[in-house]
């Protein structure tokens, strides 16, 4: 599909690193032009910005945003307006992650957790929906997880934001559904970004097990698959989503979890 996206303009959240990033690079390669945003040492962002710039010829511009904070999105999204042609695409990524039983979850983590996981996607989509309709052409993606699709204890509010994230993109594909925009959701399963490398690292050094056993052991009991979800086929679902040959798929939650779901 590479070029298939030449010319549009994309915002990717949370995409300094990880899926971000591998959805970053997959839309820069396909011809987009990148608003990337993530917080991160600022002159990596800005190595990773030219570099994407200079192996694509796009246009690469950066946001560090805070996503907890309304008025904040709003100045990202003004910025992203001004990607050449506006934004076309816009891909919902960045979460944040807690993990403890409900009677011990602080109101802290759970409102943090509403605001970046689920609120900034609504900002997101509200904001760059009427210049969609104005051009008749929009893809937004919003990324849930399998916990989008299954409960899981300790993590009342991953599984709840991600659980209501499909719910917003059904509401919005409705709602966008005669304007040429398409509003859809992917639910990767574990997938390998650095936070389960660091957790494939730690059980390395404390059993002292080859890198496959350990990473059958992280598994064990969700993907029946047995290894990671590649990032870079998750970055080309996201690229097959936001393409002409999905114009007929929206509101739609996609399982890429190696099988997770449905075992």
């Amino acid at each position: 599909m590479s070029g298939s996206l030449g010319g549009k303009s994309a915002l990717i959240t949370g995409s300094t690193q990880g899926i971000g990033l591998a959805i970053a690079r997959r839309l820069a390669a396909s011809g987009c032009h990148l608003v990337l945003h993530g917080l991160g040492d600022p002159d990596a962002i800005a190595a990773l910005r030219d570099g994407l710039a200079r192996d694509h010829g796009v246009r690469v511009r950066h946001s560090p945003a805070d996503l907890r904070d309304p008025a904040q999105i709003a100045r990202m999204m003004a910025d992203a307006a001004q990607a050449p042609g506006g934004l076309d695409i816009l891909v919902n990524n960045a979460v944040v992650r807690h993990a403890a039983p409900i009677d011990t979850f602080s109101s802290e983590a759970w409102d943090e957790s509403v605001a970046v996981n689920l609120s900034a996607a609504f900002h997101t989509i509200r904001l760059a929906v009427p210049a969609m309709r104005r051009k008749r052409w929009g893809r937004i993606v919003n990324v849930s997880s399998i916990y989008g699709l299954r409960g899981a204890a300790g993590r009342v509010g991953y599984v709840t934001t991600k659980t209501a994230l499909i719910g917003l993109t059904r509401a919005v594909a409705l709602d966008t559904v005669a304007d040429g925009i398409t509003c859809n959701a992917i639910c990767p399963g574990t997938t390998e970004t650095p936070v389960h490398e660091a957790a494939m690292q730690r059980v390395m050094a404390d059993t002292g097990m080859r890198r496959e056993d350990a990473e059958r052991s992280v598994l064990a009991g969700k993907q029946p698959t047995a290894r990671f979800v590649s990032a870079t086929s998750v970055a080309a679902l996201v690229e097959f989503l936001c393409g002409p040959e999905a114009a007929d798929i929206t509101g739609a939650a996609m399982p890429i979890d190696g099988g997770w779901s449905i075992a």
